[in-house]
């Protein structure tokens, strides 16, 4: 073979190479072009999926319009709730001119609960471009669930835990109770009137609710009011009566009367938007919870985990999805319900005055009551900021006791009035004892005395005393209720300042519980932080403090002196047993003259107590005898 020969043949097998692989590159080209159609046809559902949107120019169904899958999609999943979804392509494989794809698809369910499955989904190559197909099972959202059926999650809730009292019998246990309600769909103005009239509503605000729904369209029923049995029982026959009145009853913890405890307690109830939307996933609609108090602070512990179970319409009794519930928790307590019933029967005479009483165990310092007037109202016993008066000079004879700068014996003269650095003090309603002994000042609650007596102490030792008898002392955060307040006592910056604090007044605040505690610790001779809340546990030692046993025996003497000849002579036939005890006039406000709060606290036997009745008279007139209430009803059992 020549040259030429050769070199042609060569030409030509370079020729017929090249278009074979021409050929083979656009094939190659027009096969990836394909993968990479169908994957954006998959990958433009997940995203239509995941923003719940199916109309997109990008986007195309074979045999139906996105409006119809919009619907379906709809119709399908709104009962798994409006939390986010995930969907993602997690494989694809073509062949020819259809593909196969998974999707990765989570949704987050009532609750933050997140459910994760894998989702078949198929596109074809149509003349106006890939489509997808339709499902095999018959529905695209779940590969169980069939055309038509309808998925939903339900909320699960496992046991809650009771609040327990000292002895371990819960405070508030379940109880039926009946939630009024209007159904707009069949309700009209004449019933939502006339049930205005049944629950004590003011006129025209359940029509205008009513008729705000009926704008709407909402058929969602109005919550009027919930009554347990027996007020429910008490208007049924009226209740049965009106036309659209529903009242579908359930169980909750119930105190063993409607005040019981409270607000200490708390309630519970349905959840807001609100708090659903600040829940950080923890409530859903539709859920009920700890709304107050105690059962609110401790819901969490109380209420355990919810869980979640989704099921579809075509079988509704095998879940898809199960997320058990945790069973909640038990939050144990010191209250004695004895001793609770007690001290709220006793402030019922205070009627529509705000006031409170708190019971402290002197053995143990645990906190035995705390009542509140209103009921409903401020958790005053406890979280109240208010100046204590005379009763403070509790503390302030122990700091003059312990430095030896008075004894009850020594002659201290109570003028009408005394001036510190260009102010005057007066005593209450300007009396004047002459010059008696320190004990007879103290049972008579002589302010001049206490103020004059008080020049010899030091800036800090008002606080460090209040601060031996549990005023001040740091177990707020112990004590197991939010909010709680011990006390505050500053060190005095001048005379006034001093002057104003021995006797009360001044820049001086204290709850009733931190006046409670500061009597149980005269009582026991030392300082032990009160409990309330003990499982969980809280944090803090309660390790007794001793106090001074001569100094305390001395206060002993004198706070009875109290009772038998001075300022609280109304508690001397008290049964029981001795009382113990401090009056308190405590001024407030900047009215001419100010107002007062009433106060009286100390211990009888092995309780310590405080009473508080806002703009009370004098405690001796006022506090007291509510204080005698309260004790002559244990003693009577």
């Amino acid at each position: 073979m020549g040259k030429r020969t050769v070199i042609a043949t060569l030409v030509g097998v370079f020729v017929v190479a090249a278009a074979a692989g021409g050929l083979w590159w656009r094939h190659t080209s027009q096969e990836q072009q394909r993968d990479e159609q169908a994957r954006a046809a998959v990958q433009s559902f997940a995203a239509a999926w995941q923003k719940r949107s199916f109309d997109t120019a990008s986007l195309r169904f074979a045999g139906t319009t996105p409006a119809d899958v919009k619907k379906d999609f709809t119709t399908a999943t709104s009962g798994l709730g409006s939390g986010p979804v995930k969907v993602s392509v997690a494989s694809l494989d073509r062949n020819g001119k259809t593909a196969d794809a998974v999707l990765d698809v989570t949704w987050t369910l009532p609750g933050s609960v997140p459910w994760s499955y894998r989702a078949p989904v198929s596109v074809g190559e149509t003349a106006d471009g890939w489509a997808v197909q339709p499902a095999a099972s018959g529905s695209w959202w779940h590969p169980q669930l069939k055309a038509g059926e309808k998925l939903t999650a339900t909320r699960t809730q496992g046991k809650r835990g009771d609040l327990l009292d000292a002895k371990g019998d819960p405070l508030m246990p379940l109880g039926k109770v009946y939630p009024v309600q209007l159904d707009p769909s069949r309700a009209t103005t004449e019933t939502a009137t006339a049930l205005e009239t049944i629950v004590d509503e003011p006129k025209g605000s359940l029509v205008k609710k009513l008729e705000a729904a009926k704008k709407s369209g909402s058929q969602s029923p109005i919550a009027v009011i919930t009554y347990r049995q027996s007020d429910f029982d008490a208007r049924r026959k009226e209740l049965d009566a009106l036309k659209g009145v529903i009242y579908p009853a359930r169980q909750q913890p119930l105190g063993r009367t409607r005040t019981f405890g409270q607000p200490l307690l708390g309630s519970y109830g349905p959840v807001s938007g609100e708090v659903v939307a600040k829940s950080q996933g923890r409530y859903a609609a539709g859920d009920y919870a700890g709304l107050s108090g105690l059962q609110g602070q401790y819901d969490s512990v109380l209420a355990g985990t919810p869980g979640v179970t989704v099921t579809s319409s075509g079988s509704p009794d095998r879940p898809l999805f199960e997320k058990p519930t945790t069973d909640g928790k038990d939050v144990q307590l010191t209250l004695d319900p004895r001793v609770q019933t007690a001290a709220e029967a006793a402030l019922a005479r205070t009627g529509d005055v705000p006031s409170a009483l708190v019971a402290v165990d002197v053995k143990t310092g645990d906190v035995l009551a705390s009542a509140n007037s209103p009921e409903l109202g401020i958790d005053r016993a406890i979280t109240g900021h208010y100046p204590p008066g005379s009763s403070f000079k509790v503390a302030t004879t122990l700091s003059l006791l312990s430095q030896g700068k008075v004894a009850p014996t020594t002659p201290v003269a109570c003028p009408k009035t005394t001036v510190v650095d260009g102010r005057t003090y007066k005593n209450y309603e300007g009396e004047t004892l002459g010059s008696p002994d320190f004990a007879e000042d103290f049972a008579h609650s002589c302010n001049t005395a206490f103020i004059d007596l008080a020049a010899k102490l030091g800036d800090g030792d008002l606080a460090a005393a209040a601060k031996k008898l549990g005023i001040g002392a740091g177990w707020a955060k112990s004590l197991g209720v939010a909010n709680a307040f011990d006390g505050s006592i500053p060190v005095n910056n001048g005379k006034t300042d001093k002057a104003s604090a021995a006797i009360g007044q001044g820049r001086n605040e204290v709850s009733p519980l931190a006046l409670a505690v500061m009597a149980s610790s005269v009582a026991r001779g030392s300082s032990i932080p009160p409990a309330l809340v003990t499982d969980p546990k809280q944090p803090g030692s309660r390790a007794p403090q001793p106090l001074d046993g001569a100094v305390v025996a001395q206060l002993r003497t004198l706070m009875r002196q109290v009772v038998t000849g001075g300022t609280g002579t109304v508690m001397k036939d008290t049964p029981g047993g001795p009382v113990h005890g401090k009056t308190g006039t405590a001024e407030f406000g900047s009215q001419n003259p100010p107002e007062t709060h009433a106060w009286f606290v100390g211990y009888q036997g092995d309780v310590a107590f405080a009473v508080l009745v806002e703009k009370g008279k004098s405690g001796g007139t006022v506090a007291a005898p509510v204080a005698k209430d309260f004790l002559t009803r244990l003693a009577k059992g």
